[in-house]
């Protein structure tokens, strides 16, 4: 049995009065387990104003009482470990172990924010002049807008969500779309356990139209955000733009060095623990191994025997998985597309990187100037030594402000090499690439270019 999927914004569980909705889905059956309500603006509107009143009261709260309703919920969610950790399963994917430690762990992150609470310590400072006492006192900053991701749904909100609460704050945190029930849990523990109305809100919805409203306004003045790279710059950016302080966490790359006197059988253990856990979608899941030559047999081997237990899917597997990421890709075009305004065709031809004639870019509204794109190739054929009259193939990718997103998803790398020999220096400094030009292709390979970039 799965959960019921609703909105908590003033101390009440609602219905979001937005006229969208999507499917939550259970990545083990591929089929829809609840229905899931989008945000309207005037609900935002309801919990900015909720959050606003919650702060004005919840500042005056001590910290010491604080720390008292926090350790309630703590308590809350370790009686209720079973009860989250199942919902969390149906709706991630991860083994149920997992989710079981994954809640547990979220009760003690609580405790951890209950007592950091009464430990704000202020500073005195010396002062210039006789008489004078300069002292520094932590204050609550205001209400704060937080984004969670979906890989740990749990202990990604409630660190968001404690570490507000013990400092004063109110927040109106957005969780994850495709995981939304096991959050409901967790705010229900927070709710039941004594926090006033306004202090704590969740809502769900369409991520950018969300941040994009949120960010900005005046009643929000902190921002926290786990995400992806590209995504935490944009909103980062957003709120620079409004002088609001921000708190990043943003994936990375985790390279792992083991070195020849290390304990190669322990590190083997521990790094296929890292690598294999939440089927590697932990931001310090290893990506590279840097292994001494002296112990770099033992340490494959012993990695290998680890990974061995695993098998190849069978067909009716490969089968589910095929159509899992189908269905999440379509959903992710059609969410694309609204968010940047823009025909589902074209998202589906950027995002696979389909190869476009001139014209038909210029038809599906890729390309501005039919005769930009000409001047492209002809330049782009010169630079690759192919033939002027030779017929070519055109990969056509959008304009300069969404570039970094695409290089981010992990284009191949001679799509990279002909971007960053078209792009100038400068630019190809601001995204990573290679700084000496690269070669395009040979004759008869595809040839890709960037417009945007390259003609001004």
């Amino acid at each position: 049995m799965y959960t019921s999927l609703e909105h908590y914004i003033d101390g009440n569980w609602v219905k979001p009065s937005g006229d969208k909705s999507q499917d939550v889905m259970n990545p083990a059956t591929s089929k829809p387990i609840g229905q899931l309500g989008h945000v309207s603006r005037g609900d935002l509107d309801k919990a900015l104003a909720a959050a606003d009143k919650g702060f004005k009261q919840w500042r005056k709260v001590s910290a010491f009482e604080r720390g008292r309703i926090l350790r309630k919920a703590a308590e809350l969610v370790r009686a209720r470990t079973d009860e989250i950790a199942k919902v969390l399963t149906q709706e991630q994917g991860k083994v149920l172990m997992e989710a079981k430690l994954e809640v547990a762990s979220s009760a003690d992150i609580i405790d951890w924010y209950a007592g950091e609470g009464q430990r704000a310590y202020g500073r005195i400072i010396p002062a210039r002049a006789d008489g004078v006492r300069n002292l520094v006192m932590m204050e609550p900053i205001g209400p704060v807008a937080g984004f969670s991701p979906w890989n740990f749904p749990v202990t990604q909100a409630v660190r968001k969500i404690a570490a507000s609460l013990a400092a004063g704050c109110s927040i109106i945190i957005k969780c994850p779309e495709e995981t939304p029930g096991s959050p409901i849990g967790l705010v229900k523990a927070f709710h039941d356990a004594g926090v006033p109305a306004g202090v704590l809100n969740l809502v769900y919805g369409v991520p950018a139209e969300i941040s994009e409203y949120l960010i900005p306004h005046p009643v929000i003045r902190k921002i926290s955000f786990t995400g992806s790279v590209p995504v935490g710059k944009h909103l980062n950016a957003l709120a620079a733009s409004h002088m609001k302080r921000a708190t990043m966490e943003l994936g990375g790359h985790s390279p792992v060095l083991v070195f020849d006197d290390a304990d190669v059988a322990g590190a083997a253990k521990m790094m296929g623990g890292f690598k294999y856990r939440n089927a590697g979608q932990v931001c310090i899941s290893p990506t590279r191994f840097f292994v001494h030559e002296k112990v770099y047999d033992d340490f494959v081997g012993k990695f290998s025997e680890l990974a061995s237990p695993a098998r190849p899917f069978t067909d009716e597997e490969r089968n589910k998985v095929l159509t899992l990421m189908t269905e999440t890709y379509d959903q992710f075009v059609e969410k694309a597309a609204e968010a940047r305004h823009m025909k589902p065709e074209q998202v589906d031809a950027i995002a696979q990187g389909r190869v476009w004639t001139g014209r038909q870019a210029k038809a599906n509204g890729l390309v501005d100037e039919l005769g930009g794109l000409d001047r492209a190739i002809a330049v782009a054929k010169q630079r690759a030594k192919i033939p002027a009259t030779s017929d070519v193939e055109v990969v056509v990718y959008p304009p300069r402000k969404t570039i970094f997103d695409i290089l981010s998803k992990g284009l191949r790398t001679e799509q990279s090499s002909a971007i960053a020999e078209l792009a100038p220096a400068e630019e190809r400094r601001a995204f990573g690439l290679a700084t000496s030009p690269l070669r395009l292709f040979k004759p008869n390979e595809t040839l890709a270019i960037m417009p945007a970039i390259f003609l001004r």
